[in-house]
């Protein structure tokens, strides 16, 4: 067995968090993690293979150790930083041993600042061990100052003196006995209160206390390899009436997201956006966050090619999130895509709706296809089901319409137009009792340059006549 031991932050946790948030993010790691004192024990004999050995492994322990204890201290901002400041505080101490206890007695030599001994176990201190500290005072009056000291008494007579407890955890720390610890164990859905440190009034307030918890979320997170879609936060007022209204107990929003993710910095992003256009009915103290909906995240594939082309490894925001911020900043219905119709119509073959409620199947990435593999989306010509004249469709519609004037049989747009292709004849709108019949032609003159116009036969079938209307402009 090969166990890790890194410092916890249960004491620094809000209060109402359960203390076991402070070890989930171990758990992407190893299923084998237990809080035992100050410290995450991890045992990682059976995973560190799987993760490219045992030196890989540390240092990817120390990379997520270093952004979960930032989550839980600040929120989200310093949890979701690629890179960890240069000139901040120093890399926690990470111990290494055969057994927990070693582990964690080594953590806390490195804690002190005081080197490890020669020889370990045997040359451990006694406050080291959590067994033997009520009793050093004792032993060390006997002479007794490191763990192999304690173990070459006579046992009959320590055990009279002391009790049976730290003999046995000196045979757990051996390796002698087994030391049976409770393994964390995540729940199911992800529901964490927290009492304020004070009452909030303003959204930068409850931000702080968000953060944080969005810090204990990203463990969750990682350990069941998930991406939130959906987030609610629930605050609870501190008054039941002001100025004698009554208020609601509770008030809540929820934030949604396009696509899977753990990205804390966009959530954090997203919730700030949402409360600056949400105030307070009353001052509150009380908040509690839920991960209403989540899904599976897709691991990474290592490329040989970098995404997008891009060879200098920069990043920048994904589509899917600067149309998420965009639109919690201004409004869903603010921001819009175009989604395909199969309509013939030029002007139904496409509406618009709010972008956040679409999904990643409009962003760029998508319909390139390409590095991310996904399938393109079919183009409008082909979702109208038309391809061989869909060159010559205008760039711009003319919304509505407009009605053209007759020189004898030729239509007039500041003069007469010359027709130079067509017709092409779209049919269409009789699922809804109003059948169209339409021929388009590409016309031009000198004053309007090349537009798209096309004639419609209005009347009874002997007594009507054609129509003609201007519907589009080439750029």
């Amino acid at each position: 067995m090969h166990w890790v031991a890194l410092p916890s932050l249960q004491a620094e946790l809000p209060p109402g968090v359960p203390e076991a948030a402070a070890g989930w993010w171990a758990l992407r790691f190893t299923p084998r993690v237990a809080l035992l004192d100050e410290a995450v024990l991890l045992e990682v004999a059976g995973t560190e293979r799987l993760w490219g050995g045992r030196a890989a492994l540390r240092a990817l322990l120390r990379e997520h150790q270093c952004r979960s204890h930032a989550g839980l201290r600040h929120g989200a901002d310093e949890a979701s930083a690629p890179d960890m400041p240069e000139g901040g505080d120093a890399p926690a101490p990470m111990a290494e041993a055969p057994t927990a206890l070693q582990a964690l007695a080594l953590l806390r030599l490195m804690a002190a600042r005081r080197p490890p001994p020669h020889r370990v176990p045997h040359g451990l201190p006694l406050a080291t061990l959590s067994a033997l500290r009520p009793h050093a005072a004792s032993l060390e009056r006997m002479g007794c100052r490191t763990w192999a000291a304690v173990r070459a008494l006579p046992r009959d007579g320590a055990a009279r003196r002391f009790g049976a407890e730290p003999l046995r955890a000196l045979d757990q720390a051996w390796g002698d006995a087994p030391h049976p610890l409770p393994w964390l164990a995540l729940p199911e859905r992800f529901e964490m209160p927290a009492e304020l440190p004070a009452v909030a009034t303003s959204a930068e307030q409850l931000l702080w206390t968000a953060g944080r918890l969005l810090g204990a979320l990203h463990g969750w997170l990682q350990a069941r390899h998930q991406g939130v879609l959906a987030l609610q936060l629930a605050w609870r007022h501190d008054l039941r009436r002001l100025d004698g209204v009554e208020l609601p107990p509770e008030g809540q929003l929820t934030v949604r997201t396009a696509e899977a993710t753990q990205d804390l910095r966009h959530l954090r992003r997203l919730l700030a956006e949402r409360l600056a256009r949400q105030p307070l009915a009353a001052p509150v103290n009380h908040l509690t966050l839920r991960a209403t909906d989540t899904a599976p995240l897709p691991q990474g594939t290592d490329s040989l090619l970098p995404p997008d082309g891009n060879t200098d490894g920069a990043q920048g925001e994904s589509w899917h999130q600067w149309v998420e911020r965009l639109s919690a900043r201004w409004g869903a219905e603010q921001v819009r895509v175009p989604v395909l119709e199969a309509d013939h119509r030029p002007e139904r073959m496409q509406r618009w709706e709010p972008a956040a409620a679409q999904g990643p199947r409009h962003s760029p990435e998508r319909r390139r296809g390409g590095a991310s593999g996904l399938a393109s989306a079919p183009a409008p010509n082909e979702a109208a089901g038309t391809a061989a004249d869909a060159a010559f469709w205008p760039a711009w519609l003319v919304q509505p319409p407009r009605p053209l004037a007759l020189q004898g049989d030729r239509p007039c747009l500041h003069g007469p137009l010359r027709l130079l292709a067509g017709p092409h004849r779209f049919e269409g709108g009789w699922w809804e009792n109003r059948a169209e019949r339409r021929e388009y032609f590409v016309a031009s003159n000198a004053a309007v340059g090349t537009v798209w116009v096309y004639r419609q036969w209005e009347g009874e079938r002997a007594t009507g006549h054609f129509r003609w209307f201007w519907h589009g402009v080439y750029a």
